[in-house]
């Protein structure tokens, strides 16, 4: 084979880089940014780079494995992979019923189209009301609020980033994440332009980040107090008469009864919690209300605390209350071109959402967007009664490092009557597993970001065609073929015809309706016109046919560099999709959780240490830590501390300290640093690769310390569900003897 070049986008991280990969004679040999691409223009991160280590990767796993009678998990055939899938869960189901099978979804599905499509049939399939993902350790907070003001679990405002003349950005650091609910290529060069033209950035964190250092201003803010000084804020146009919706306030609704919440909060009562002065307050409320075009971002730090989602709400007040949202420069509503649900049905008007339709058996906590809380997990396996989770499926998940009091996970897995993981790796949690069915090499599969492009600040598509032929069998298979075998089909179920009637589903839909463009169109005509596609690229053709651009995949192919739809423009009032067809400034449940942000005003330090994560260009997820080239250099997993806490508390750079909370306990090595404001210690997430029985050899040489033995799963925002990461209470000590888990 001669040498070929292939263009895709990187699946790696939110910001969809294009790359250019040079192949020859099967294998990859080059990955560079691709210069030509509508979005990226070249622009490229180390991980893309990594996409060839990841691809050639030993530990990669390339045949499924089920485990036999010593209890090792060897490899196997298909065939006899769901053999013992089919005698070892379907027996939990009869004799547990539905919810004795939970689900653990984890974050490298939503950048996986097979999953995205498909996983939502497995779900369905095994009907069980125990699904837990990723977003519950994450964006919960963000999409709920966005759904209850809104409309839908994607209608987030995105801060129009290239024409803004003002960004405040509040626990997020753009340029370690590349963007988060915000799908933006180059952060840094796009926030350097905004200073060039003349713009302001100002960072609120409790570290001085990398997109910190950017910033014209960064104020260090007490962990968990986002939300009063977003308050601070609020009341500071009220009470300086700056509030100014302008065309939007005809779109609102509880305009008033949202102003009058901030009663209480004014900057000099907030000020002593979150460590900011009032003066400076009130400057930044004037600045950001001054200023031509504005817009407040805020991100993992504002939604993995106690009051995530009243914070993820203020953040789109404050948008609101300036005149910044839905507005050029401002905070703004992607259009996609597949996928959007603000693009579907009438338009202005829609059912809005419901939560709590369920709860967990144990604890009690509610469903958001049909999962419950990952932090109610454990004791979900561990307590017995009806409703028992007795078998877990995970996909592309590696709970047992990345959630709360891991190490409760961790032995609650051990207690399953089977589990099932569709996974490319044994990693902490597929370890446990009784069936592992792998995926695919990222680069043997099609890709397109269907829901990245829906928090874009840039319409725009791309589609990328595999670039080999799959070692194994596509995951879109895999998963239909288990949603088959639990819907009580068998394990060699009719994974073709199971896939027509599924397409034939999502044509009815389609068509079924009043509004967009295939409204009342024939339903056998229009699956003709998608021949002879199947799987994810049959659905995504319809779904583009379907979007509001007049797109086919035809059309995406045939432009290897992606198609640039425009920039972002004003989408209100229809894309909203709320009962009322009006943006709810004040929902019910957000309303009345304010009165526990107001009480803990309250609430002392008294020189208390608190932890906070920390994200890493190189280790957005656990498993990319296996990959030689995202691994070099110097140590990432340390503990930041201050360098007044260091003497307060005798640590040492360089040496371990014990870090110790209500839930555990681990030792890190210290890095004393002024990056991290006094009181707080700051550790990455997604470490700990020390665990018996993982395969995982490159990680296993760089294990680090797991942060998440820290968390505490008996706190969670309960508007949300999402575990509280930031602002946990901790001890910290030099190391005298080794610590137990």
């Amino acid at each position: 084979m001669s040498e070929q070049t292939a263009f895709r986008t990187c699946p790696l991280c939110e910001a969809t880089c294009g790359l250019e990969i040079t192949v020859d004679d099967g294998e990859v040999v080059k990955v560079r940014g691709d210069a030509d691409d509508v979005f990226s223009h070249g622009f490229l991160c180390p991980k893309g780079v990594s996409l060839k280590a990841l691809h050639e990767d030993p530990d990669r796993l390339r045949t499924p494995l089920v485990r036999n009678a010593a209890g090792e998990l060897e490899p196997a055939s298909w065939d006899e992979a769901f053999a013992a899938i089919e005698a070892g869960l379907l027996p939990v189901l009869e004799r547990g019923g539905r919810n004795a099978v939970a689900t653990y979804i984890g974050n490298p599905s939503a950048h996986n189209l097979d999953a995205l499509l498909y996983g939502r049939v497995l779900l369905k399939a095994i009907g069980s009301q125990n699904v837990f993902s990723a977003s519950t350790v994450d964006q919960m907070p963000k999409q709920v609020a966005a759904a209850e003001m809104f409309g839908t679990i994607l209608s987030v405002p995105i801060p129009d980033i290239d024409r803004t003349d003002h960004l405040l950005i509040l626990g997020a650091n753009p340029l370690a994440s590349n963007g988060s609910l915000l799908t933006a290529p180059d952060m840094r060069g796009r926030l350097r332009a905004l200073r060039a033209r003349g713009g302001k950035l100002v960072v609120f964190d409790p570290r001085r980040s990398r997109t910190a250092e950017e910033a014209d201003e960064h104020h260090f803010i007490r962990p968990g107090t986002d939300a009063h000084l977003l308050f601070g804020i609020v009341a500071t146009l009220v009470e300086e008469d700056l509030v100014a919706p302008g065309p939007l306030a005809e779109h609102c609704a509880g305009l008033d009864e949202a102003t009058a919440l901030s009663a209480g909060f004014t900057p000099e009562a907030v000020a002593p919690v979150c460590g900011i002065e009032a003066g400076e307050i009130r400057r930044i409320a004037r600045e950001l209300a001054g200023a031509p075009r504005a817009a407040v971002y805020g991100r993992i730090g504002t939604c993995t605390q106690e009051f995530g989602t009243l914070a993820s709400w203020l953040v789109d007040v404050v948008n609101v209350l300036t005149g910044n949202l839905d507005r050029e420069g401002g905070a703004m509503f992607p259009m996609a071109a597949a996928g959007q649900p603000n693009t579907r049905g009438e338009p202005g008007r829609g059912r809005g959402v419901q939560f709590g339709r369920w709860a967990s058996r144990v604890r009690g906590l509610g469903e958001t967007f049909g999962e419950l809380p990952v932090s109610c997990l454990s004791e979900e396996i561990e307590t017995p009664g009806e409703g028992q989770v007795r078998a877990l499926i995970t996909i592309a998940g590696n709970p047992a490092l990345s959630t709360p009091n891991s190490a409760r996970l961790g032995a609650a897995l051990q207690s399953l009557d089977f589990m099932v993981s569709i996974d490319i790796y044994v990693n902490e949690t597929t370890r446990h597993a009784d069936v592992v069915l792998p995926g695919p090499s990222t680069l043997a599969r099609g890709h397109y970001d269907l829901a990245f492009y829906q928090l874009s600040i840039r319409n725009v598509a791309n589609w990328s065609p595999p670039l080999f032929e799959p070692e194994v069998e596509p995951e879109w298979r895999t998963l239909l073929r288990l949603a088959a075998l639990v819907a009580g089909q068998g394990s060699d179920a009719d994974v073709d015809a199971f896939d027509e009637l599924i397409a034939a589903e999502a044509v009815r839909r389609e068509t079924a309706g009043s509004h967009g463009p295939l409204a009342g169109r024939d339903v056998a005509a229009v699956l003709g016109e998608l021949e002879p596609r199947v799987g994810p690229e049959r659905l995504l053709d319809l779904q583009l046919r379907a979007g509001p651009y007049d797109l086919t995949l035809a059309d995406l192919e045939a432009a290897p560099h992606g198609i640039d739809l425009g920039p972002l423009q004003p989408r209100v009032p229809e894309m909203l999709r709320t009962p009322s067809g009006r943006i709810e400034l004040a929902p019910a449940a957000i309303v009345a959780d304010v009165e526990r942000l107001r009480a803990s005003l309250s609430r002392h330090v008294n020189g208390q240490m608190v932890l906070v994560g920390r994200r890493h260009l190189r280790s957005n997820n656990s498993w990319m830590h296996n990959l030689e080239p995202l691994v070099r250099g110097p140590a990432a997993c340390t503990m930041h501390v201050h360098p007044e806490d260091a003497e307060r508390f005798g640590l040492i750079d360089g040496e371990p300290a014990r870090v110790t909370s209500a839930a555990g306990a681990v030792d890190v090595p210290v890095e004393v640093t002024d990056a991290v404001m006094a009181g707080v210690v700051s550790i990455p997430h997604g470490w700990g690769h020390d665990a018996e029985g993982s395969r995982m050899g490159v990680a296993a040489a760089h294990p680090g310390s797991n942060s998440n033995l820290l968390a505490d799963e008996s706190q969670v925002d309960p508007l949300s569900g999402n575990a509280v990461l930031n602002g946990i209470p901790v001890e910290v000590a030099p190391v005298r003897e080794p610590a137990t888990a």
